[in-house]
């Protein structure tokens, strides 16, 4: 969890917000996912979400649930995810932390999980359709071994739920932007500065900001208001074009790391330009 404390720390320092972007492991191949982490964390990423592929996942949108096919169809299995943060972590000390489902942990069982996550070099882990009510034993799991359970909270989350949430949150707590599943979108829920307040208020850890961040501006506009700016679609979009329009592959990391840096840009401005956060 200290990489995540530190990596906050660090921007909150410069009046700043995180930079965290979001990629599938395994998409397009073990490798190329391998060093498409490697390039957006050289691009300016303060903490990197690394998703688990699954076959049903309810929180995502079209574009993340194309990824998780592709890595799929190329043999990626749960396991591999906890090589793949093992092989980033011997040469970053950047906070990672890994996305997954409720069923596949269960699967894998609560202490394994959070065990194998530890001994890898995760920092936290974010389990979209675990319930707040029914994350007791997750939590204890993840707190025995070091591990940050990150909960969510939406814009249709009551206050009393919010509170709830926020006051058992570990490592920061993640403000969903928008109703629905992941994806690019023109415009933020009206209530989203409302729930970033509230966040913050009942929260002892960062607040950030993910679900449909999908453009420098908006990036801009959202690290003037959270901690941290989560981006996922926007930069999985960049593999599946280049992936359609015949790419080769080992141009690919470069390419997405291209628009990362243009990302961490917008949330990192110059000290003279950042906003009184």
């Amino acid at each position: 969890m200290e990489r995540i404390d530190r990596a906050f720390q660090a921007r909150m320092q410069q009046r700043q917000a995180a930079f965290i972007p979001f990629l599938n492991a395994g998409d397009p191949s073990f490798d190329l996912s391998l060093e498409l982490f490697r390039q957006i964390i050289q691009a300016g990423a303060d903490i990197v979400e690394i998703g688990t592929p699954y076959s049903d996942p309810l929180a995502d949108g079209p574009v993340i649930q194309a990824s998780a096919g592709r890595s799929l169809q190329a043999g990626f299995r749960l396991p591999q995810v906890f090589e793949l943060t093992a092989a980033l972590r011997q040469t970053s000390d950047t906070g990672l932390v890994l996305f997954t489902y409720v069923n596949p942990v269960v699967q894998y069982g609560l202490d394994r999980y959070f065990a194998d996550a530890r001994q890898a070099g995760a920092d936290g882990v974010i389990i979209p359709d675990l319930p707040f009510e029914e994350s007791t034993e997750a939590r204890a799991a993840a707190d025995r071994h070091g591990v940050a359970l990150i909960p969510l909270v939406a814009p249709t989350s009551g206050n009393e739920r919010i509170a709830a949430i926020c006051a058992a949150a570990r490592g920061f707590v993640y403000c969903v932007s928008s109703l629905g599943v992941t994806g690019e979108r023109a415009r933020m829920s009206d209530r989203l500065h409302e729930l970033v307040q509230l966040a913050r208020h009942y929260a002892s850890v960062p607040v950030a900001v993910g679900f449909g961040v999908s453009s420098p501006e908006q990036a801009r506009a959202i690290a003037q208001l959270a901690d941290g700016v989560i981006v996922g679609s926007a930069l999985i979009r960049r593999i599946e074009q280049a992936l359609a329009s015949g790419l080769p592959a080992a141009l690919l990391p470069q390419h997405v790391a291209g628009f990362a840096a243009e990302l961490a840009a917008a949330v990192h401005p110059p000290q003279e330009q950042a906003a009184v956060r």
